[in-house]
Parts: structure tokens; C-alpha cells; sequence
């Protein structure tokens, strides 16, 4: 089976188009020392259906490494005090380029979509990393994830910088 990531970035804000969902118990939380379990459990279950396969076979301790790195962040979304999706942010560690942010990760669990939350969490996103001094925010989606993603990027001011096809198992 053949599939098509996308590669997109923001470089300028000031073509980043903001969108916020109206409901005031909507909050985005940076989750400081996030246990090994619940990063787990949130990838397999906001990538079930998209194929997010890369880190199942993660164990504890390379999940653990992982979330030690400094240069990464977990971010939840929460909705009425439940837990509706997360994010990553992932700076790069390279001091010769351009200081440049990666959502590595991005997605809501199963109940929460269709609400216009996914174009909320972006914004959220991306207000973080640029808060945190990134002067490129930058991400890549696949033609297994949400038919709406690539959509919601380009509406929030991402452009396309790089497509590639690659063989899935």
C-alpha cells in the first residue's frame, strides 16, 4: 500500500489565522512530568484509526527517555474536565538553523471530533511554540490520518513545503 505524507510549516505569523472554539471549559495544559503510561495511551488511542503504529512497541523505559528529553513537551486538551487530545511539541535541537518547532504529535480521542476542537488544539500549538520562541512551526500528516487535517493546517495559515510517498507494510 502506498501512502503520501505532507510535510507543512508556518514561518510568519502573521499569516497564522486563529480559531477558537466559544466554549469556556476548553483548556490546554502543559502536562509537566508526564508518566510514561498516559503518552502511551494517548498515542494508541488518538492514532487507532490512523495508523499510528511507530511507537506501539515502545517500551516504559524508551517512552520514559523520551519524555526526559528537554527539548519536549506534552500538552492536554481538556473538555469539561475530561481528557479530549493532546499534542507534542518537539524543538529542534540544531543551534545552526533557524529555531524551529515540530508538532510531532497532534489529535483528539474519538468523542471529541467534529467540534472544531482539532482547529482549537492547533491554535494552542502553535501560540506555544512561538511562545516558547520558535521562529518556524512545522508538521507532518499522512493520507491515513484525519481526512479533515491537511484541511485544518492550511486554514490556520500552514503551507505545504514538502509531499513524499512511502511504502506501508
Amino acid at each position: 500500500m502506498i501512502a503520501t505524507r505532507t510535510y507543512l510549516e508556518l514561518t510568519d505569523p502573521s499569516v497564522f489565522r486563529p480559531r477558537r472554539v466559544a466554549d469556556l471549559d476548553v483548556h490546554v495544559s502543559k502536562k509537566a512530568d508526564c508518566p510514561p503510561e498516559l503518552l502511551k495511551y494517548l498515542y494508541a488511542e488518538v492514532g487507532r484509526d490512523y495508523r499510528w503504529v511507530d511507537r506501539l512497541p515502545w517500551t516504559e523505559d524508551q517512552t520514559r527517555d523520551y519524555l526526559a528529553d528537554p527539548a519536549v513537551s506534552v500538552w492536554l486538551l481538556t473538555v469539561a474536565s475530561e481528557l479530549a487530545g493532546y499534542f507534542e511539541l518537539r524543538r529542534d535541537a540544531n543551534a545552526e538553523a533557524p529555531r524551529s518547532t515540530e508538532i510531532a504529535y497532534f489529535g483528539l480521542l474519538g468523542p471529541f471530533l467534529g467540534r472544531g476542537l482539532g482547529a482549537h488544539m492547533l491554535t494552542e500549538a502553535v501560540e506555544r511554540a512561538w511562545a516558547d520562541g520558535a521562529r518556524r512551526v512545522w508538521l507532518h500528516t499522512c493520507s491515513f490520518d484525519h481526512p479533515g487535517a491537511i484541511a485544518n493546517y492550511q486554514r490556520r495559515g500552514f503551507t505545504v513545503f514538502k509531499t513524499e510517498e512511502y511504502v506501508v507494510p
